[in-house]
């Protein structure tokens, strides 16, 4: 069993009837692609694509065809190191997102990870609005066998990241997993929250490795992508995390941040399990897809 099985084919049907890769072939395709949330342009490039390789490597099998399919499709998915840049102690990664995409179960999971691979992990309970977000980290940290550092609801968040720093330094972490709020619904809002909180890494962790990780869920589709839109422009973002690819048969919209945003996907999830979130592979992706 692959990761990526629990994911839908989003073209069974169109190649169920294939006979060759003529016009018909095409548009049909490029309909498919829209509908699975590829979005026009990156569903109309693919097809383009398509199209020039197979005239020009005269493709007539289904399962060339698919082959070039998954290899275009892979390519356009793969912007930027898919893997996370962690070698200071300590390192942080900041995971943002709205209300609701998984964000505090996704810094679980990675904890977990991380700590399977030998680091030592501090979670950060920086998301101070939400009523019990720190109680639901501090379950997490509990199964992922890490640190936590948390304050009172309605704290400060710099100053929880501060004490997750200060703490990091004295107990020689490798790295730090800080939780948001997600409640910023402006632009203004966003950035000045998240400036503060960087200029407190930048003043505590100076040269430090950083990631931004915006947590998506998969099942949001092109919002998802709206999101992402208004993210980057404020966050500087360094990856994403989709969350519940397996609740949709829609997982087009990964090419289609891929592609429109230029912000490599860096994990997948596709399950509940504190193992089913995963760095995230374009081609066993896109094999499961196609």
């Amino acid at each position: 069993m692959g990761f990526f099985d629990k994911l839908k084919k989003i073209t069974t049907n169109l190649f169920s009837g294939f006979t060759e890769a003529d016009e018909a072939f095409f548009e049909e395709l490029e309909e498919t692609l829209i509908l699975a949330d590829l979005g026009m342009n990156t569903a109309l490039e693919a097809v383009e694509q398509l199209r020039h390789r197979a005239r020009k490597e005269k493709l007539r099998d289904q399962e060339a065809v698919k082959s070039a399919l998954r290899e275009i499709l892979a390519e356009m998915i793969s912007v930027g190191d898919a893997s996370l840049d962690l070698s200071t102690t300590p390192s942080v990664v900041l995971f943002i997102g709205v209300n609701g995409v998984g964000k505090t179960t996704s810094i679980g999971k990675v904890a977990h990870q991380l700590k399977n691979e030998g680091k030592r992990v501090l979670l950060c309970a920086a998301d101070t609005f939400r009523a019990a977000a720190a109680d639901q980290l501090e379950i997490w940290a509990e199964r992922a066998g890490c640190e936590l550092v948390r304050q009172h609801e309605g704290a400060d968040p710099g100053a929880v990241l501060f004490d997750a720093l200060q703490a990091a330094k004295a107990r020689n972490v490798d790295v730090v997993l800080c939780d948001t709020a997600g409640r910023l619904h402006n632009k203004a809002n966003l950035m000045a929250e998240l400036a503060k909180l960087s200029k407190i890494i930048d003043r505590e962790c100076p040269g430090c490795d950083r990631e931004t990780l915006l947590v998506l869920d998969a099942t949001t589709g092109q919002n998802g992508l709206i999101q992402a839109r208004t993210f980057k422009e404020t966050a500087g973002l360094t990856g994403i995390v989709l969350t519940k690819l397996d609740g949709t048969a829609k997982g087009g919209i990964v090419i289609a941040i891929a592609r429109e945003l230029g912000v490599p996907v860096k994990f997948a999830g596709v399950g509940e399990g504190i193992d089913d979130l995963k760095p995230f592979d374009a081609r066993s992706y896109v094999e499961a897809i196609i």
